[in-house]
């Protein structure tokens, strides 16, 4: 037997069944009940939200021999015909791809006669916004005086380009989009139907990506169940399938962009090319994701608005304070343009880097917000004292690089021959170590340089008081000291500092352990 896709398999064949029009199932059942029948309804809304799926509910419910609280029964020889489709009363046409002038004369003449074994002989035309406007003309009259056996139910997404005079013969109703919550549980009930299981955040971010469709919502499912059969569905199985990104990327990807690091940003883009993650939806969840930012900024009432989990409301919490409310504004601009220009762009990826750079590099532009942008920085730099360029961006002369680096490589050997084992051992292992702590605090530290105090500590250093003040409290430290113990098998003395240099200057007192270690070969540090 062929395989049936869940959005056919699980299509609502009761009112009882359909999920998020409460108040449209309400009034139809309540108009079957007590007869009062119209002739021609009108279901508007968009993709996937039900509106064909409700049609045809009504035109079995109301030719329903034996209908229970409004709802068609299913087992009588009507019910069974309507939802084989063998049924001669209830026709469904396809407007797309009928939409002429004729085709429309032909309902007209058929509407002459009278249903062969139902009540009413119920048209349903779906996408009825693609008739021509001579198609419309051809239905006015009926549509506005059917015989008392008629009934006609039109389904549209584009509502818009319905005459006035269609509009004005028909009792209208919206369908709403479904929300992430109904969506979510209606996805778990049709996973214990199948005896299949899944993670209530995999659910819960295939909900968001269906964007209020419950079709769509089981198309991903069945996409994303089909790539891992018999196994638990979870999370990172559905950024895999999809070809999303995870939100802990977007926090990175977004204090590169506020510390102006343009190689990072563009080392940031290149993971997520590589591993296959799909450019235009990266754009429009990273906009989504600033967008969210931008929702606690300026209101600490929007967390309601916020459709993210427990976790991830802490991280956007915390990352709301690292950026103003005129900066994600700008970025939000920025990847919304992006989001345009992608759809007919060539080469998605430089679009995607030109729009990276522009977000780093203020001064590249002359628009408002870049100049607001630039003026924010300025006033860091004049509250912190510190007017110094990063070393990568210092036009000096060729010889005098040249001399620099030599000798930074040189101090750089002898710190790493004098650092302890155990420092070592953080160093090379730091990826690990953050992998084992909770997500906000992964997120946080990894803005942080692990670096070298005196008595051979642990330094923890931070470019932003937000940060230093955030993971400064007995409770991160001590998660901090468990999953370094658990990795080096050694206790280390830990301490947060907050440094008055940015990372790329020259006067940094604080080495970035994790480079040093990476640029030095084994045999040197064991020397």
């Amino acid at each position: 037997m062929s395989y049936t896709a869940l959005y056919r398999k699980f299509r609502p064949d009761n009112f009882d069944d359909v999920r998020g029009q409460d108040a449209i199932v309400t009034t139809l059942r309540n108009q079957v009940k007590m007869g009062r029948i119209g002739h021609a309804y009108l279901f508007c809304g968009t993709r996937g939200t039900g509106k064909t799926s409700v049609a045809k509910i009504l035109a079995k419910a109301v030719n329903c021999t034996n209908p229970s609280d409004g709802n068609p029964c299913n087992r009588c020889a009507v019910c069974r015909m309507i939802n084989s489709g063998s049924s001669m009363d209830v026709v469904e046409i396809d407007a797309a791809s009928n939409n002429g002038v004729d085709n429309i004369r032909e309902i007209v003449d058929e509407v002459k006669y009278s249903p062969t074994e139902s009540r009413y002989k119920v048209y349903i035309i779906d996408e009825v916004h693609m008739l021509s406007a001579g198609a419309f003309n051809a239905l006015l009259k009926t549509l506005e005086e059917p015989p008392s056996y008629i009934l006609f139910i039109l389904a549209t997404t584009e509502v818009h380009k319905l005459p006035v005079t269609i509009l004005s013969r028909c009792q209208r109703y919206d369908f709403k989009r479904i929300t992430v919550e109904c969506i979510t549980e209606r996805l778990k009930e049709l996973l214990l139907r199948e005896g299949l299981t899944a993670e209530e955040k995999a659910l819960r971010y295939i909900a968001r990506m269906a964007d209020g469709a419950m079709r769509d919502a089981l198309s991903l499912l069945d996409q994303c169940l089909a790539f891992y059969p018999g196994k638990t569905l979870g999370y990172e199985n559905v950024l895999e399938v999809l070809g999303n990104v995870d939100i802990e990327v977007f926090a990175k990807l977004l204090r590169f962009i506020t510390h102006g690091l343009v190689a990072e940003c563009i080392s940031i883009l290149d993971e997520i090319v590589l591993a296959g993650r799909e450019l235009v939806q990266f754009t429009i969840d990273f906009t989504w994701y600033l967008r969210n930012l931008l929702l606690l900024k300026v209101s600490g009432e929007m967390e309601e608005l916020l459709d993210v989990s427990a976790d991830q409301l802490a991280l956007l919490k915390h990352e709301a304070a690292v950026a103003g409310a005129e900066t994600l504004v700008r970025y939000i601009h920025i990847f919304s343009e992006l989001s345009n220009q992608l759809k007919y762009a060539v080469q998605k990826r430089v679009a995607v880097e030109v729009a990276l750079i522009k977000l780093c590099r203020p001064e590249m532009e002359t628009d408002y917000s870049s100049v607001v942008e630039r003026v924010r920085r300025l006033e860091e730099m004049l509250e912190s004292g510190n007017f110094a360029a990063p070393v990568r961006e210092v036009n000096a002369d060729a010889k005098a690089l040249v001399s620099e680096k030599a000798e930074t490589e040189s101090a750089s050997r002898e710190l790493a021959k004098a650092l302890p084992e155990d420092l070592k051992q953080v160093a090379s292992k730091w990826g690990i170590i953050l992998q084992k702590l909770p997500q906000a605090l992964r997120i946080v530290l990894s803005a942080a340089r692990p670096s070298v105090g005196s008595e051979s500590q642990l330094l923890l250093v931070f470019d932003h008081e937000v940060d230093q003040k955030w993971v400064d409290s007995e409770v991160h430290l001590e998660e901090i000291k468990k999953a370094v113990e658990s990795v080096v098998g050694k206790e280390v003395k830990i301490s947060i500092v907050l440094s008055k240099e940015p990372s790329g200057s020259v006067k940094n007192p604080y080495p970035d352990l994790t480079k040093i270690i990476k640029k030095i070969p084994v045999e040197l540090l064991d020397e």
